[in-house]
């Protein structure tokens, strides 16, 4: 309790200040494709290395908050996701700016992104070493199992038929394993190109699947005018979106889970979210995939919890749970800090220094989103024919600068032109995209857990062993079977859905 007073002692308009600056600055870096908040991230530890911790945490707080935040400001407007974090966010939030609702879209990601945010801290605060215990009891067939279910959900949700879902899905998985694989270092369907050594990466595949495929489709319809006659008015109804609260505070529990299971993150977090809306939520405002709220509740609340759920491993056991809290690791050691099982005894100012600062970038994260993006979502009243050029020349941009390499540019282009056929086919994109995030974990932790099943003495017992690995199971086996249309329809004619 000392330390959290100390902590509050030490807070005063210059910390306020540095939190404001960075969640500014995440939420540029964050509604722009091809930015990230890892990249900002990793910026500032270098620029900050010499500032005292606070004053570098201040800031650095700021940016990973609005960053995650901001990327559901061009999946809404644009039908770009900001970071793929967003992917679940362009579900609905494109269909409901189309339909002249941009403005209720983002008020409805800006309100649920700060409660999960919110929820994220304080779970942090109050349930970090248990939470934590959950996420160490993952062995690599959970994992394995966890990304598989995760395929599946969206396979499902973004699909008229599961069979299309799950090509769009494997096909991302096999672009995943192009590359220098981890396990033997072995280069695969590389064709001796040099820039495949490293793989595809995500951030090309991403704009060039949902920002270019539209820029693609559009003009393939040959409709010019504006995406939507109205953007609609931000009415800041804190009321109305209290009777969301029940899913957002369920999404939220997902993500901080999800955030504080090491190698996971904000994509799966919200697509798994966004799959228990579609499971739970009964008469949404429309169908999901149509521009309904609750799909963006969801969603928001999700990948936003994850923030505090991944600071959890992080700050208990100096494992990062993302990318970005890897980053952050960087920066306590650039700083002299050892986070870790000690970290209570050795450093006990440092916790509640976070948590404050996590907290005050949330508050700050909901005023940004209140005053500043609504002026945003005005880019549906410009007509195509002068926005999708704009759009196209920041697909180049946010690629070319994600890698500096033109090689990335041409890639995506194909990814574009690739997603404008599947799309003209009923093939959904966001499966492919989830395919190409878990792919590396499904194939690293599937090959480890075949290694280590093989090194016991019964081979499916040291698979499906432990508690957790028989849930996930079960859990991918009742999908599968939910899908097979004779199977859903009987279970939903019992259950009255």
């Amino acid at each position: 309790m000392d330390s959290f007073v100390r902590a509050l002692a030490s807070v005063d308009a210059h910390f306020v200040f540095l939190v404001f600056i960075g969640s500014f600055a995440g939420l540029v870096v964050g509604a722009l494709p091809g930015l990230s908040a890892t990249m900002a991230t990793a910026l500032l530890v270098s620029i900050t290395y010499s500032w005292n911790f606070n004053d570098a945490m201040a800031l650095i707080l700021g940016v990973y908050v609005s960053g995650v935040y901001g990327g559901c400001v061009s999946a809404v407007l644009i039908n770009i996701p900001g970071a793929p974090s967003s992917v679940a966010t362009t579900f609905d939030g494109f269909p409901m700016a189309l339909k002249g609702e941009a403005a209720e879209a983002l008020w409805t990601a800006t309100f649920h992104s700060f409660t999960g945010t919110l929820f994220g801290f304080l779970a942090l605060a109050v349930a970090a070493k248990p939470v934590t215990m959950i996420a160490l009891r993952f062995m690599p067939m959970d994992y394995f199992l966890l990304a598989v279910f995760g395929m599946l959900s969206v396979g499902g949700l973004t699909s008229k038929n599961l069979t299309k879902g799950c090509i769009s899905g494997a096909l991302g998985v096999l672009l995943a394993m192009v590359g220098t694989e981890q396990v033997m270092g072995m280069n695969r369907y590389t064709f001796d190109t040099l820039n495949l050594q490293a793989g595809i990466s995500l951030i090309p595949a991403l704009i060039g699947l949902f920002g270019f495929t539209e820029v693609l489709d559009q003009i393939s319809q040959g409709n010019m005018k504006a995406t939507a006659t109205s953007c609609g008015r931000m009415r800041r109804d804190f009321k109305g979106q209290m009777k969301h609260m029940g899913l957002s505070l369920r999404a939220s529990v997902i993500g901080t889970i999800v955030g504080a299971i090491p190698g996971t993150g904000g994509p799966i977090a919200a697509l798994l979210a966004y799959n228990h809306a579609v499971a739970t939520v009964r008469n949404p405002k429309r169908p999901f995939g149509e521009g309904t709220p609750e799909g963006i509740v969801a969603s928001e609340s999700a990948n936003n919890a994850c923030i505090g759920g991944a600071l959890i491993p992080l700050l208990t056991l100096a494992i990062p749970g993302d990318a970005v809290t890897a980053v952050i690791l960087a920066a306590f050691y650039v700083h002299g800090l050892h986070p870790g099982p000690l970290l209570f005894t050795t450093t006990p100012d440092l916790f509640p220094i976070i948590l404050i600062g996590g907290l005050i970038a949330s508050v700050i994260m909901l005023l940004l989103g209140m005053f500043v993006v609504p002026s945003f979502s005005r880019i549906v009243l410009v007509p195509k024919k002068f926005l999708l050029p704009i759009v196209s020349v920041f697909c180049v941009i946010g690629t070319y600068a994600a890698g500096n390499s033109v090689f990335e540019v041409y890639m995506m282009f194909v990814f574009g032109l690739i997603g404008f056929l599947m799309r003209s086919r009923g093939y959904p994109v966001a499966p492919m995209v989830l395919g190409l995030v878990l792919g590396g974990m499904m194939d690293t932790n599937f090959r480890r857990a075949m290694n280590l099943a093989a090194a016991g003495d019964n081979f499916l017992t040291s698979l499906f062993v432990h508690p957790t690995t028989l849930v996930l199971t079960a859990l991918v086996v009742v999908t599968i079977l939910l899908n097979i249309p004779p199977v859903g329809r009987f279970v939903r004619r019992k259950l009255n859905v």
